[in-house]
């Protein structure tokens, strides 16, 4: 376990309690399910929540539009959710978004692009909430907020700080992955319609004899990738900073309505135990040639919402919403976002936030929720407790209840992941850089990465960036070294 050097004061609480990792999340075992006991990280995630007023905390500038989804393939033999059943067709919302920014941001800022996505399903609203890359800076929820916090302004100035950004990043070597995909080409996609989506967790499929499967999603452009340079980025942020959001909407307007391929990656529930890389693990990816893509169907985008702000800002997303046949995987940041999401809701737009429109969902509720601020729709029970002897609502474990999602024993511990045999923090990164990259790829990642290193980055923590980079790859490193010092 770290430990604080003897000229640091030990972090606390809110309440000035000694605090026992930043971390790691308190869970039952290393790969273990993170316990609501662990009432540190429930506290930073309340507060962190609770930071912005009104707009979303992260993800605030965004664009969306509606939709349907369509099953093209079976993969009935995976899983028993209704909404992946061969020919299935199913109305959804999708909406892309920037990370860091504000509501007034531009489009082209060097950011993640979260890709959310909600299906309204005969059994619920199923959200798949993901991003434009198959990983992310940090593998526990304990960390998020302090990254994020990371990317947001400086606490002095109010100005976005580079200083502030890799001083993290290179205090936390599991970032290389990300830090290294964010560098590159597709750190600043062309539009929302030329780049993928992810949902960059492990999710768990359930079929209808009862098996379980590890499930990645990846929902791949039709209209091809495309990317914009730093030097096209910047101009464009002065010149039409809403450039992303405008696109998107004009094109659908004019009838050419963008569409993305689902495929998802299926890992047999047995191969977890000791699979090369943790295939739990945020910051990680699963090989193709270990887990090829397996299609599933086609998300059409065709209908611009009536009102802006009714139907994208008042959007919510949360991966705690899984219909029958799908279920979470012990990944940390996953497990964490459950709770994070529903409750960042409740914050920003209110308790009853479930029935306004674009989350409303196209089945009859009936929920034993009552009350509270905004709400207009009844709680349908006859009776608002359960159980009662008038008729209300009852759960349905014969119908609904899936199979337990996964064994775990041990200790209540506050430790990483444990390590499978291939698990490092930079090694899928260099694997990017070689043989992801081409020398073109590889030339503006290094010119990338330079500009950003030289506009405020302080000496130590620049020292530790050039390190960074020569862990991920001494070449790439040495060059990155070479520009920042005057060669």
């Amino acid at each position: 376990m770290t430990q604080a050097p003897q000229s640091v004061p030990f972090t606390t609480s809110n309440s000035g309690i000694p605090v026992e990792s930043d971390e790691h999340s308190l869970t039952i075992g290393p790969d273990g399910p993170i316990l609501l006991q662990d009432h540190y990280l429930i506290e930073k995630m309340a507060q962190f929540n609770r930071e912005r007023v009104p707009e979303r905390v992260v993800h605030a500038k965004g664009s969306g539009a509606y939709g349907t989804f369509e099953v093209t393939n079976d993969v009935s033999q995976f899983t028993k959710a209704d909404l992946l059943q061969p020919g299935k067709r199913t109305e959804m919302l999708a909406r892309f978004s920037t990370v860091a920014g504000e509501l007034g941001s531009p489009d082209t800022w060097r950011d993640p692009r979260g890709f959310a996505l909600k299906f309204y399903t005969q059994h619920g609203n199923y959200d798949l909430v993901g991003n434009n890359t198959p990983i992310f800076f940090v593998r526990d929820s304990q960390k998020f907020q302090d990254f994020i916090r990371s990317q947001k302004r400086h606490p002095v100035t109010g100005l976005r700080n580079n200083d502030m950004q890799w001083d993290f990043w290179t205090l936390s070597p599991e970032s290389a992955h990300m830090v290294t995909w964010l560098m590159g080409d597709r750190g600043i996609p062309k539009t929302y319609r030329n780049m993928n989506g992810y949902s960059s967790h492990t999710y768990m499929w359930i079929n209808g004899g009862g098996e379980k499967f590890w499930v990645k999603y990846h929902m791949k452009t039709d209209q091809g990738i495309d990317f914009l340079t730093q030097e096209a980025a910047d101009e464009l942020a002065g010149k039409d900073a809403d450039v992303h959001r405008r696109d998107l909407y004009e094109a659908i307007e004019r009838g050419d309505h963008p569409s993305w391929t689902m495929y998802v990656q299926v890992m047999p529930f047995d191969d977890a135990q000791d699979y090369r890389f943790n295939p739990f693990d945020l910051t990680k990816v699963w090989p193709h040639g270990d887990y090829p893509l397996i299609e599933v169907g086609r998300m059409t985008l065709n209908k611009n919402p009536e009102d802006y702000f009714i139907h994208i800002e008042q959007a919510a997303f949360e991966p705690s919403n899984m219909v029958p046949g799908i279920g979470p995987s012990p990944d940390k940041m996953l497990l964490g976002r459950l709770f994070s999401y529903p409750d960042t809701h409740r914050y920003r737009i209110g308790p009853n936030y479930a029935q306004l429109p674009p989350n409303r969902p196209r089945v009859d509720v009936h929920s034993y929720a009552k009350d509270g601020p905004m709400r207009y729709e009844p709680a349908r029970t006859a009776r608002p407790y359960a159980p009662n002897s008038y008729g209300g609502p009852a759960a349905d474990v014969q119908q609904f209840g899936d199979p337990a999602g996964w064994h775990t024993a041990g200790e209540m511990v506050r430790e990483a992941y444990r390590l499978h045999r291939e698990d490092d923090d930079f090694g899928q990164a260099h694997t990017m850089v070689r043989q992801v990259l081409d020398e073109a790829a590889r030339d503006r990642l290094v010119s990338n990465v330079t500009k950003h290193l030289l506009q405020g980055v302080s000496r130590p923590v620049l020292d530790r960036a050039l390190q960074y980079w020569r862990n991920i790859d001494k070449e790439i490193g040495d060059r990155i070294a070479h520009n920042v010092n005057g060669g």
